[in-house]
């Protein structure tokens, strides 16, 4: 127990004295004589008080008492003694302490006198007292319920990661002449399977093979290169379907593209 409750308790002179210091193993009891201290050159830190209602449920909580039934009177002699010790340590004391030890002393004055008989019905003096300690205490304890949560930035951290970008680009491969070439000869060698001798030749005109091979095209649809191609028609029209292709190539009108080198060639109009 310190010093401070020795004094409020009145229970010091009962106990065994604090040393003031330990010197090489000695306690020491008693201030030297022609020791001198300034009156200010000690402070004694108290525990803080959120008011007069909370020294009051400190008192009683410290010695278990029930708050339905409070001693008036040693309550009051421990709560002026806290009083007293603020006055004598130079503290500043707010007038709401001053305020509660004329109601402690009202409320003891009241239990002094003769308790009325039982016809009469008269309210326990400290039936007001109680009633605003129990609803401190509630408002206590739900603080405390509410400290005691986890806090943002105190025990919980929000956490956050960044996807990083995984686009991929495919590149399409680049379709030289040669393979071009090489395609054509493979639908030249599929033409000859069909070629057969006929008699009258049919004129072909390029700028219709060209209109017909647009109309097979599609801006957001590929066609395979092959399928441009009736190999029907022999080596002559499939000359004049190639002709028709390259020539709208050249226009830009279709865009040819290959996923993979000596892959299928696919062929669509320009946007």
């Amino acid at each position: 127990m310190s010093r401070t409750d020795e004094l409020i308790t009145g229970s010091g002179s009962a106990q065994q004295e604090m040393p003031f210091a330990i010197i090489q193993g000695q306690p020491i009891t008693e201030l030297p004589r022609d020791l001198y201290i300034p009156p200010d050159a000690l402070e004694v830190i108290l525990e803080a008080f959120e008011g007069p209602l909370d020294l009051l449920l400190y008192l009683i909580k410290r010695q278990n008492i029930d708050i339905l039934d409070i001693p008036v009177a040693e309550i009051t002699r421990q709560y002026m003694s806290y009083i007293e010790l603020m006055k004598e340590l130079q503290l500043e004391l707010a007038a709401e302490y001053l305020v509660m030890a004329a109601m402690l002393a009202e409320i003891k004055s009241r239990m002094l006198l003769p308790w009325p008989t039982e016809a009469e019905d008269e309210e326990d003096p400290r039936a007001e007292l109680i009633r605003r300690l129990q609803e401190y205490e509630r408002y206590k304890q739900a603080a405390q319920r509410l400290d005691g949560l986890p806090r943002l930035e105190r025990d919980v951290f929000p956490v956050s990661a960044e996807v990083p970008d995984k686009r991929v680009v495919k590149l399409q491969p680049t379709l030289s002449l040669n393979q071009l070439l090489e395609a054509f000869r493979d639908v030249l060698t599929l033409a000859e399977m069909f070629s057969r001798h006929h008699v009258r030749r049919e004129p072909l005109s390029m700028r219709e093979r060209m209109s017909a091979v647009l109309a097979q095209l599609r801006p957001d649809h590929f066609t395979a290169f092959t399928t441009l191609f009736s190999v029907e028609e022999g080596r002559a029209g499939v000359i004049v379907t190639f002709l028709a292709i390259l020539e709208l190539l050249r226009e830009t009108l279709i865009e040819i593209v290959q996923n993979e080198p000596y892959g299928p060639i696919y062929v669509k109009a320009a946007a």
